[in-house]
């Protein structure tokens, strides 16, 4: 029975680490997106034997569902720089001003977003990933998940294009 519920157990968890979003929608928007919140003490894993493992804590991001989010045209996105690893969607606000794009994190790794070029014509946007060596005794994984980040622009986006582009820094 002891077996059981670790299988169990272990199907439940494989389950939560999935996720996949489909469509057109924002992320945190679409049903089959799960979000993770994190929690002050490292969670942990069962192994075989029934010994708790510790797991790294899960990617946070501080983007919040936009109002009325529009997806940008994929006429006016242009990504042809970003790895094939990244989305090329954007969504604008309500407003237009708030820009939400998809950055890439898991394990060691945390994604962020910044403005980095703004003017009449265009917006440059860049998906950093920063990965961070883990503590002793601790391993990373090397998963990649999607992360949901938004940016704030001077103006609204309007008809100026955007183009988006990926840096990778160390921590």
């Amino acid at each position: 029975m002891r077996n059981v519920k670790v299988a169990v157990a272990f199907t439940l968890l494989a389950l939560a680490g999935c996720s996949t979003t489909t469509g057109s929608a924002p992320p945190g928007e679409s049903s089959s997106t799960v979000t993770t919140t994190g929690s002050p003490s490292a969670p942990t894993t069962l192994s075989s034997s029934g010994d708790a493992q510790p797991t790294p804590p899960p990617q946070r991001t501080s983007a919040a569902p936009l109002e009325g989010p529009t997806e940008v045209a994929a006429a006016q996105v242009d990504a042809g720089t970003l790895p094939d690893h990244y989305k090329r969607q954007a969504w604008t606000s309500a407003d237009g001003r708030t820009i939400q794009v998809v950055g890439v994190g898991g394990g060691c790794r945390t994604a962020s977003a910044e403005v980095t070029a703004q003017s009449g014509d265009q917006v440059l946007i860049t998906l950093v990933t920063t990965v961070s060596t883990p503590p002793p005794g601790r391993n990373c994984t090397q998963e990649l998940r999607d992360v949901p980040l938004n940016v704030t622009l001077d103006a609204p986006l309007g008809s100026r294009r955007l183009v988006l582009e990926a840096r990778q820094g160390r921590a």
